[in-house]
């Protein structure tokens, strides 16, 4: 069976011919200047402005992440070996410095708290010794070396006392707690895990029945309303990031807000893996908004010298040139070449093909190029 042919679109030839003069007339550009005379409604659709000098800012755009201010996280864990008895904090909770977190049972605090009361049994017991023979001695009853030896023994007690006084703090203890234990004499062998900064607990590593060591993190926190903003800048754009420079960046979990900041750090070495410099921005997070590991775009930016510019949409690109239209007076216009820079804000820099006070399209280009290309093919 002959397969049906079909009917080719009525403007096919016209729209082939438009694309392939797309391709081959930029060289007519860059060699005959063309010059095209505008109606007088094609005029109402353009806009006519000089070339000025100004200023085209440079930009680097890179990705980013943001992480937890470690100068604002705290691991905790406990000062004793023990037993957890009471879980007072969950995960995610708003815990306050020195409120208690946790609760354990430690056989090991009971037993410096009793050496402590020991110590401190024998430092009051010599005490009375030593002023007992101090009376003795005044009254001839024994010598000044036996005396002294008497208050040799006071002494060692209370190194004895001050020890086990300094085993307790390192377990925990406050001068609080102390002077109860001082006062009441009766051994208290519930240590407390307490939190050591205002913030939010982010890690929970501890269950009711758990023996924990002092080593163990039992649990983190963070303090949220300040966070950093970390990113990679390759090494070949070291030189646009230096401590103290104003950043910007855009999270696209937050759409529509841009956050700036200084940046705080700047390596001093390249990571010789990546061969990239790690910097950080101070992201200030007062409503909790940001979360740490959400991606982000970090934007470093500098300023430009003074040079023609050109606006984006004067340019006309054919066949990887770029190209304007120059006014020359009685609704005339030349199809002209130029040199152009990288693009930022909506401008470009004029690196050649122009002067300063001449006239082009900055307005409307594309309807003149279209017409341009119209009037070849008639």
């Amino acid at each position: 069976m002959t397969p049906k042919l079909q009917t080719p679109f009525r403007y096919s030839p016209l729209m082939a011919v438009l694309f392939l003069l797309s391709f081959a007339l930029p060289a007519l550009g860059a060699d005959l200047k063309p010059v095209l005379e505008a109606s007088p409604a094609l005029l109402k659709l353009l806009s006519i402005a000089e070339v000025k000098p100004g200023e085209v800012g440079e930009s680097l755009n890179v990705s980013a992440r943001v992480e937890l201010d470690q100068a604002r996280v705290a691991r905790i864990g406990a000062s004793v070996t023990g037993r957890i008895t009471e879980i007072n904090a969950m995960l995610g909770q708003a815990v306050k410095k020195g409120e208690r977190l946790a609760l354990l049972n430690s056989t090991e605090l009971g037993k410096a708290q009793s050496d402590y009361l020991k110590a401190a049994s024998q430092v009051n017991l010599r005490r009375i010794t030593v002023k007992r023979a101090e009376r003795l001695m005044e009254s001839g009853v024994i010598s000044e070396a036996e005396f002294q030896e008497r208050q040799s023994v006071l002494t060692e007690a209370d190194v004895d006392l001050r020890a086990a006084n300094d085993q307790l703090r390192v377990m925990g203890m406050s001068e609080a707690d102390l002077k109860r234990l001082d006062k009441q004499r009766s051994i208290h062998s519930f240590s407390p895990v307490t939190a050591s900064i205002d913030g939010v607990v982010i890690e929970r590593n501890v269950a009711i029945g758990q023996v924990v060591q002092p080593a163990d993190s039992l649990y983190t926190v963070a303090d949220l309303s300040h966070l950093w903003l970390v990113a990679e800048i390759p090494e070949q754009q070291a030189h646009w990031a230096r401590q103290g420079d104003q950043a910007f960046a855009e999270v696209p979990a937050l759409p529509g807000q841009e956050v700036s900041g200084k940046l705080i750090y700047v390596a001093d070495m390249v990571d010789p893996d990546t061969r990239t410099v790690t910097v950080r921005m101070a992201l200030a997070n007062p409503q909790r908004l940001f979360k740490p590991q959400m991606l982000a775009t970090l934007k470093l930016s500098r300023p430009g010298s003074q040079t023609l510019i050109v606006p984006s949409q004067a340019v006309v690109r054919e066949n990887d040139r770029d190209f304007v239209f120059v006014d020359t007076g009685a609704a005339r216009f030349e199809m002209r070449p130029v040199r152009l820079g990288r693009e930022e804000a909506q401008k470009r820099p004029l690196l050649e093909g122009l002067k300063a006070g001449e006239k082009i399209v900055v307005g409307g280009a594309f309807h003149l190029n279209n017409e341009r290309l119209r009037s070849i093919l008639e």
